[in-house]
């Protein structure tokens, strides 16, 4: 076995693919998450050494190709410097040096991280459950006791609000037929025995306000009109107990959150500015490989135009994109097998840290306008193909 330095190895655990570089006193690994990985082909655009290329994007994520991966990471190419780590939107890259998280592009030489901001104010948000259920990388913490209605184990849903309860009988009306009562375990009659001298119902309904929930079932019931039950609030705005915060690690900045939100309680600042844009006539149709690869679910079908609505020499779109909700992280380019379908042009980074020469150099590869193309003498990769 030959004990020459350095040495490099790949391999595959589970759902993650493991770079290995080994030094004389330093061990290095690569990690990529294969379930985090969008294909989006950052990485290989910023890798100093070109030691990261694309694979078969759209069939890897599409399930087409069982047990592949977007990206291949050369091992023995890669420095293990930490760029891809730091620049990717998905967290889907670690590295470790000896066993621990490391970054060594940024202790050596210094190198900016992504400044985005994903933010939900408190005082606005009302605790309801329209952001995490629309959130695709679950990226939404909330915070909220499980009442009832979630779980049958769940608190009881009266003790969501601080309210307090009123219970009013109109003894005038009341007969003491007993059917409230009978409905309900906050409620029992005290009767004033019968007696044969005086042949009538009398007596009185006695409220155990620890038992009442304020259902209103027993002022619904009561066949003489003669109950009133009110919840009135202790306090004035009434808020769900708990909070809700956006989980900063997993956030991919796509305004889902911000988008839906009923109460405009969500701040979202994205990694890039730029914009996207899809060619209607160079879109094959019927594939629909970027609606399915696409991280943020910003692509979509849109509703076939009737032939008396398009314009004169216009052509009905196959394919839509919501602008609000992409992110310009370039798996639909990536994954398209049409050439010239989609364009990405990126024209801001939103970073924050020593802005390096490398970094510079790095930000005007990203900055070049894009679309994507089979490379036909390599089989199962992807090449980038930049626009003039």
């Amino acid at each position: 076995m030959s004990t020459m330095y350095p040495k490099y190895s790949k391999k595959t655990e589970g759902d993650t693919v493991i770079m290995e570089q080994k030094l004389l006193k330093k061990v290095s690994h690569l990690r990529l998450n294969t379930t985090k990985c969008s294909g989006c082909g950052i990485c290989s655009e910023v890798c100093p050494k070109e030691a990261i290329i694309l694979g078969l994007v759209g069939a890897v994520l599409r399930g087409a190709v069982k047990g592949g991966s977007p990206i291949s990471i050369d091992p023995a190419k890669c420095s293990y410097c930490g760029v891809c780590t730091i620049m990717c939107p998905f967290d889907a890259l670690e590295l470790e040096v000896d066993g621990e998280p490391a970054l060594p592009i940024q202790e050596q030489e210094g190198f900016p991280q992504y400044s985005i901001t994903a933010e939900i104010d408190e005082n606005k948000c009302v605790r309801c459950t329209t952001c995490r259920d629309v959130c695709p990388q679950n990226a939404i913490i909330r915070d909220v006791p499980v009442y009832e209605g979630d779980s049958p184990s769940g608190e009881m849903r009266q003790s969501a609000l601080d309210t307090e309860i009123s219970f009013e009988v109109d003894t005038d009306k009341c007969t003491v037929c007993g059917i409230c009562a009978a409905l309900c375990p906050a409620l029992r009659i005290e009767r004033i025995p019968f007696t044969a001298r005086d042949p009538k119902s009398a007596g009185e309904v006695v409220w155990d306000n620890a038992l009442c929930n304020a259902c209103r079932v027993c002022s619904d019931a009561c066949p003489h009109d003669a109950i009133t039950v009110r919840r009135l609030p202790v306090s004035g705005e009434q808020k769900l107990p708990g909070r809700v915060t956006i989980n900063q690690d997993l956030c991919i900045t796509c305004t889902w959150c911000k988008q839906v939100c009923p109460t405009e309680a969500v701040t979202i600042k994205k990694f890039f500015d730029g914009e996207i844009v899809f060619n209607a006539d160079k879109c094959p149709g019927g594939c629909s490989t970027c609606v399915d690869v696409c991280p943020c679910n910003a692509i979509y079908l849109p509703t076939p135009i009737p032939a008396m609505f398009l314009k004169r020499d216009s052509i009905e779109p196959n394919i839509a994109v919501n602008k609000d909700l992409c992110i310009l992280c370039g798996a639909c380019v990536n994954s398209c097998p049409s050439e010239d379908a989609i364009t990405i042009r990126r024209s801001g980074i939103h970073v924050k840290g020593p802005e390096t020469e490398l970094y510079k150099s790095i930000a005007d590869r990203l900055f070049v306008p894009r679309t994507s193309r089979l490379k036909e003498d390599t089989f199962g990769q992807v090449e980038l193909k930049p626009l003039e």
